[in-house]
């Protein structure tokens, strides 16, 4: 689901909406004097709905998966 914010909120609420971008895979549309400007979404959004991960980052986030460190 994609919400759209101003850019005031977006700049006053960032470690928020990055929190709810990243945990609830929310995307955010920043607008700058009532135009669409940025949108803010996760990387594992991005990765998979814009640009297949390469290999070499499957094997990575495999890696981090089975130490437990994909919850950094």
């Amino acid at each position: 689901m994609t919400r759209k914010v101003t850019a005031v909120v977006a700049r006053t609420q960032f470690g928020q909406i990055v929190n709810r971008a990243v945990e609830h895979h929310e995307r955010f549309l920043v607008e700058r004097h009532g135009e669409p400007s940025v949108l803010i979404l996760s990387v594992d959004d991005f990765m998979t709905m814009v640009e297949k991960p390469p290999d070499w980052l499957k094997k990575s986030w495999a890696g981090a998966k089975r130490h437990g460190l994909d919850k950094l």
